[in-house]
């Protein structure tokens, strides 16, 4: 199969039709062969019945329904496990990515050989509360990972099959698949400025929260990338750095006692600076030990209930 195209789905029943027509064109149009994957991540409005319509209709249509509303992460390792193209589109349902984008993208994967290519909403029809956050956003997350891109955000991305069956991603990461790929050894990373379309139905999902959680999972996943495997390494240097910072203040305040002057050692607020230094420097070495215990017995944290699936069952017999 040449392309899968995933798409997360949450409360779009408005746009559902007509994008499904505009996927089929393209494809048609550019004969390729494909599957196109809808993630009902907990719609109320009607989704799900708009999606077996169209899988009536068209076979490589296909879905799946979360239980409740999971995240767009959840969505797209769904969809990255049931993926069965060659390359692999990833686009919002809201009509605001051009599904006309995917045969050059498919194109930078196939013939230019990039692991990954993120589009960039390079002129966008958003409003400024909601433009300006992103580009600082995007500036802190190039500089802090060493991947030049400006639009971390778009939904509209192409992956090679491999990138996508090699991570994982959960919480509010996908904002951050490039990154993780990057870690995973995937450092062929394209970008490519894309169209991108005013709302025509609905209502944004975007909230300033958004933000303040991106910058978190930055920080998280920046720690992951380096000591996921090994936190004793980062745990371990600090409190021992640490504690040998408050033994040292120890070590001089006795010093200092017996051989300087006649005073208690508890007079003086540097020993408790040295006290307090050993404390934190021994419960970060024990955060370590807790962490090599913890990725060693890692949980799978990917478990997500799915109420009903169309077409996904015969995956594994289209693989074989």
């Amino acid at each position: 199969m040449d392309i899968s195209v995933i798409v997360p789905v949450y409360n779009e029943v408005e746009s559902l039709p007509e994008l499904s027509t505009w996927i089929e064109r393209v494809m048609d149009e550019h004969k390729f062969s494909y599957e196109v994957l809808f993630i009902d991540d907990g719609s109320r409005d009607g989704s799900w019945k708009i999606i077996e319509e169209l899988s009536k209709k068209n076979f490589r249509f296909k879905g799946i329904k979360f239980q409740r509303n999971y995240g767009k992460s959840a969505a797209l390792n769904e969809g990255f496990k049931a993926a069965l193209g060659d390359v692999v589109i990833t686009m919002d349902a809201d009509l605001q990515d051009s599904p006309d984008e995917i045969p050059a993208l498919y194109d930078m994967i196939m013939k230019e050989e990039y692991d990954l290519v993120s589009g960039w909403k390079k002129k966008r029809h958003d409003p400024i509360n909601k433009t300006l956050p992103s580009k600082l956003f995007n500036g802190v997350t190039s500089l802090m990972t060493g991947i030049k891109l400006n639009d971390f955000n778009c939904g509209l991305k192409a992956y090679s099959n491999e990138v996508v069956k090699s991570v994982e991603v959960y919480g509010e990461m996908h904002r951050y698949i490039p990154v993780m790929a990057k870690w995973a050894g995937f450092s062929n990373i394209g970008e490519k400025v894309v169209q991108h379309y005013p709302r025509k139905f609905g209502v944004t999902k975007f909230g300033m929260e958004r933000y303040i959680k991106g910058f978190l999972d930055l920080l998280s996943i920046s720690f992951m990338g380096r000591y996921g495997r090994r936190p004793m390494h980062f745990f371990g240097f600090w409190g021992t750095l640490v504690f040998l910072a408050g033994f040292i203040i120890a070590l001089y305040l006795t010093y200092a006692k017996f051989f300087l002057a006649a005073y208690k050692m508890t007079d003086r607020p540097l020993f408790y600076f040295g006290l307090l230094a050993m404390v934190i420097g021994v419960q970060l070495f024990l955060a370590g030990f807790q962490g090599e215990l913890t990725s060693r017995s890692a949980y799978d944290k990917n478990k997500y209930l799915i109420s009903k699936t169309i077409g996904i069952q015969n995956n594994k017999e289209e693989k074989d």
